[in-house]
């Protein structure tokens, strides 16, 4: 049982989805194939921000409102009336990849039976005290006007002053530069020197920290310093968490519009005063700022410091800047009160899940940000200011009866969760001791983050929390697989209320994919032009079409000039048409543990061709049996098998286990190089043209010859295809519906169906003859090499093998008719050690048992050879004594880096090799002469 990382409803598919999905189909097809009872459930998650965003510009751009204009309720109802039309576009897009996910249990994340159990699990959690109201610091989208999670923050890294857009602004806004100014010491001359990158947020200060240990402020503990804009006097406070040795070694603490201050202010038991409001305007500050939006105040700000003289330098800063993903505006910490999720317990089980074996991550080297995650773990912010999503079913109390004190919006006690208001109003009564009719309520009119009803995916699916048939058979789940970049943000999640809410772990095991990057091993991303669409290689586009999507996307037009540079750097000539199945195994074996993948589209190419060469392959093969072969019905050794048949069949065995074994380990780049080799360099490249001649001969004993053979090549198609369904599933069942049956009357109808080989079925190893084949492909690949060397490649040559004994002379003998077919040579004569090799041969060693001697006489222009030798010479002698000079000088050692040294050593001992190959090769040939 395995369920879908829900992708957003707003999504279109991207590499990232594609990797997910082959493999993950690719498991599933694996275990369906191997008669497991298998499961893999679709689902689509309701992208709260992303789909507000969408609709809501939508709205603007067909009708001119804002949501605001229409309502909450009419506004929702706009987004399901979107959600209808558009939503199913990711689903239909997954079908293209071969997705086989149990369509009909297709489930939705706002869908009323996840919509209940997401109610259910608030409910439970606040009733429990897991789930408390609290006023703290959230990241904060002025754009959204909401709050969001870190996973939607982007960090752009700045080497110093920038400047960048930012929504809501006519010019764009300098980052990247650090404000030095001072802050006078109350009652005294002395003044501190402070530095800040955002130096609006000095408005909201309320203290100065400098380290306990730093000898140059011992002076100042318990003085304060006075705020040049507005009476507020502020105390030095002493904090270990100051770097003593950056800038000053003061620091200006903000603690409602900073992270790290933010802690500050709780350890000295500071004012947090807010600055901002919700749209990014300046409140609770001194008139001349009072409403400026945020950015406008900077420079404000820097003006009344300078006028006031209190202005110090600005200076290059590198630093990062918090970015939402979604509205690409500045995010801002900002202390709102908002719901959280007590983490400390449920972490603490999360990671002791791991520690005891219960649960099991691979690959293993994420175990280290696992329990650093885990055991450091703070609480959850479940709080969105959005009108799309879950809405929190938490109710404000207000008591109609003088004698209750009224409560504030952070006080736990005047907050009661119900799934309607009336449950709600009688839980309040109850806690109170008032009758219903004196209770007020107001429904918190923020929604869930959207992690949280994903958190519970593994089992809200099945009807929890009912006790269903399919949550007793399928939950927990087998295995959960997705990328690595939300260990923390979907898995961990799930790991915490799965266990809190049903005392299981959802899954028993964790495979964590690698991150897709391009050829260049750079980030995905749109602005630089090298996001690519899986739909785009599965069908192929063309520049052009390449350049037209980028002009529908929401890139400023520099950013557009700049992503046309990079299409055109990387795709010239568009993206060729490479087809799912091609696409599927270069995800597959791009996929290799502990590393992110450099996605190369012309290796997607090859795998086209490979595609190619199994449809040739077979088609050839189906010409071959002939259209009156009949499979045996089983597939089992006769004992007439030649030594080729032998060989082969225990390569196919070879590949049924090392797939077998791999699959189970999740090991992808181990199966698709098994069936990769298999299929191209064992069938096609050895056993289909070793065979040939087999099938030409008329006589008896070559018909019986040639028919224990085809059984031979119909094992060979039927298994590899089996062995390759999971990972290309289009162009394997096209083959195999053309495939002779071995039992049509009971074999399954898909290839999908059938059962997946194992290392019980197709035990045929037999190591002799692997070893013996593997001398012979050695003596091969060398007679073609040097064929190749002298442009024979259409020519036919003798070749003498002089083996080192008599058993490998005898070799030869046995395996002549597969060395000389296989080579394309006239003749093979093996000679002994003590033989002599005619003369007018090209020699190469081909294994320490033998050395391939190679007929060049007559078939070759001779002094044409030696003529380019010669000059070949003369060039290696020219680099060699360039090399040795520079060398050679007497600062060599001392001025040129050891690297550069090794490879110069690497060079020149590369050139003397291939030297003695040249004068080696000219003697031979002079000898010919």
């Amino acid at each position: 049982m395995m369920c879908i990382p829900p992708p957003n409803v707003t999504g279109s598919l991207h590499l990232g989805h594609a990797l997910t999905n082959a493999i993950q189909d690719s498991l599933t097809r694996w275990h369906r194939m191997r008669g497991e009872t298998t499961l893999w459930n679709p689902g689509c998650d309701h992208a709260g921000i992303a789909t507000q965003v969408v609709v809501e510009k939508k709205l603007m751009r067909d009708r001119g409102m804002s949501r605001h204009d229409l309502g909450r309720e009419n506004f929702i109802q706009e987004v399901w009336k979107w959600k209808n039309e558009k939503g199913d576009r990711i689903y239909h897009q997954l079908k293209k990849l071969g997705s086989s996910l149990d369509w009909d249990r297709a489930c939705f994340t706002m869908d009323s039976k996840l919509s209940y159990a997401v109610q259910e699990a608030f409910i439970r959690m606040h009733d429990e005290g897991v789930i408390y109201r609290s006023n703290r610091l959230v990241n904060w989208s002025c754009s959204l006007n909401s709050a969001i999670s870190d996973i939607e923050v982007d960090k752009k890294e700045l080497t110093g002053r920038t400047l960048l857009p930012v929504p809501g602004y006519k010019d764009k806004v300098e980052f990247g530069v650090l404000v030095s100014f001072v802050y006078k010491v109350d009652g005294s001359d002395e003044e501190v020197i402070v530095a800040t990158t955002r130096i609006e947020t000095m408005l909201g200060d309320t203290a100065v920290a400098v380290h306990p240990q730093d000898s140059r402020y011992q002076h100042l503990k318990g003085k304060m310093v006075a705020h040049p804009f507005c009476d507020r006097k502020m105390p030095i406070v002493l904090d270990d968490f100051v770097d003593m040795n950056f800038g000053t070694g003061a620091v200006k603490i903000t603690p409602a519009h900073d992270h790290n201050d933010y802690e500050v202010g709780v350890r000295h038991k500071l004012p947090f005063i807010n600055i901002l409001d919700e749209n990014g305007s300046l409140i609770n500050v001194p008139p001349p700022f009072l409403g400026m939006k945020r950015f406008e105040a900077r420079k404000a700000v820097l003006e009344a410091l300078k006028e006031r003289g209190q202005f110090k330098e600005v200076k290059d800063n590198p630093m990062v800047v918090p970015v939402c993903s979604r509205s690409k505006d500045i995010v801002e910490p900002l202390l709102k009160p908002q719901w959280y999720v007590s983490c400390a317990d449920m972490g603490k089980q999360a990671a002791d899940a791991v520690r005891e074996g219960r649960l099991k991550i691979i690959p293993d080297h994420h175990l280290k940000t696992w329990f650093n995650w885990m055991d450091n773990i703070r609480d959850w912010c479940i709080s969105r200011q959005l009108w799309w999503g879950h809405r929190i079913p938490a109710y404000f109390i207000t008591i109609n009866d003088p004698s209750v004190k009224p409560g504030l919006d952070v006080d736990g006690h005047y907050w009661v969760s119900g799934k309607s208001e009336e449950i709600a109003r009688e839980k309040a009564a109850k806690r109170f001791d008032v009758t219903p009719d004196k209770v007020t309520l107001r429904q918190d009119e923020d929604v869930l983050d959207t992690w949280f009803s994903s958190g519970i995916f593994p089992f809200s699916i099945f009807g929890w929390p009912n006790e269903t048939q399919d949550l007793s058979v399928f939950y927990p789940g087998t295995l959960l697989e997705t990328g690595h970049d939300i260990l923390f943000f979907w898995v961990a999640r799930m790991v915490m209320m799965g266990l809190k809410l049903t005392g299981k772990l959802p899954f028993k095991e964790v495979y964590l994919h690698a991150v897709v990057r391009d050829a260049h091993g750079r980030k995905m991303s749109k602005s630089l032009g090298n996001v690519i669409d899986p739909l785009d290689v599965i069908t192929g586009i063309s520049l052009e079409g390449l350049h037209a999507q980028l002009t529908t996307s929401n890139l400023d037009p520099l950013e557009v000039e700049r992503a046309k540079q990079g299409q055109k750097s990387d795709y010239p000539n568009g993206i060729p048409e490479c087809g799912t199945d091609a696409l599927r195994f270069a995800l597959c074996a791009y996929t290799s543990q502990g590393r992110d993948i450099n996605m190369d589209v012309n290796r997607i190419l090859g795998y086209r061709h490979f595609c190619n060469k199994l449809w040739n392959a077979v088609k050839f093969s189906m010409k071959t049996l002939g259209d009156n072969f009949v499979p045996s019905e089983k597939a089992q050794l006769c004992g007439e098998e030649s030594v080729t048949d032998r060989w082969i069949l225990s390569r196919l065995s070879a590949a049924v286990s090392l797939c077998d074994a791999s699959f189970k380990a999740y090991d992808f780049p181990a199966i698709t190089t098994a069936i990769y080799n298999f299929w191209l360099y064992e069938l096609c490249d050895v056993y289909l043209e070793s065979v040939k001649p087999v099938f030409s001969r008329d006589h008896a004993s070559g018909q019986k010859e040639a028919e224990v053979c085809r059984q031979t090549l119909y094992a060979c198609l039927d298994v590899g295809l089996r062995l390759l369904a999971p990972i290309m599933p289009f162009l394997t069942e096209e083959l195999y519906q053309r495939l002779p049956r071995r039992r049509p009357r009971h074999d399954a109808p898909s290839i999908g169906v059938t059962s997946y080989p194992s290392t019980q079925e197709f035990c045929w190893n037999s190591e002799e003859v692997d070893r013996n084949m593997d001398f012979v492909m050695s003596v091969v690949k060398t007679i073609r090499s040097l064929r190749a060397d002298y442009n024979l490649t259409k020519t036919r040559a003798d070749c003498y093998l002089q083996c080192r004994d008599s058993s490998t002379v005898s070799l030869v003998q046995n395996y002549n008719l597969q060395i000389q077919t296989l080579s394309y040579s006239q003749a093979v004569i093996p000679l002994s050690a003590e033989q002599s090799v005619p003369g007018g041969c090209a020699v190469a060693i081909a294994s320490d048992r033998c050395t391939v001697n190679l007929m060049l006489k007559g078939l070759i222009d001779v002094e044409k050879e030696v003529t380019k030798l010669m000059s070949k010479q003369g060039e290696l002698e020219k680099q060699m004594e360039k090399l040795q000079e520079k060398m050679a000088k007497n600062d060599y050692k001392e001025k040129v880096p050891v690297k550069v040294q090794e490879q110069d050593a690497d060079k020149l001992q590369q050139s003397h090799t291939e030297l003695e190959k040249v004068k080696e090769a000219m003697d031979n040939f002079k000898k010919m002469l």
